[in-house]
């Protein structure tokens, strides 16, 4: 699964932050993929985590492909 954050909609809640810490930061005020998040949401648990906070995202930043 390809993760991305499209930053001309996210406005920094960073509840993917939250949700999903292993493939997820917050920094500059905006949520951004951690350099390898796209391969820990390889793993079962984690992927649940990052589509649950792609569907949380209040401003529906996460782009998710694959």
């Amino acid at each position: 699964m390809k993760v991305s954050v499209d930053r001309s909609l996210c406005y920094g809640s960073a509840e993917c932050a939250h949700r999903a810490p292993a493939v997820f930061a917050f920094e500059d005020g905006y949520g951004v993929v951690r350099p390898g998040g796209a391969d820990a949401a390889e793993d079962p648990r984690v992927r649940e985590a990052v589509l649950e906070a792609a569907e949380k995202c209040p401003s529906q930043a996460i782009v998710l492909t694959g």
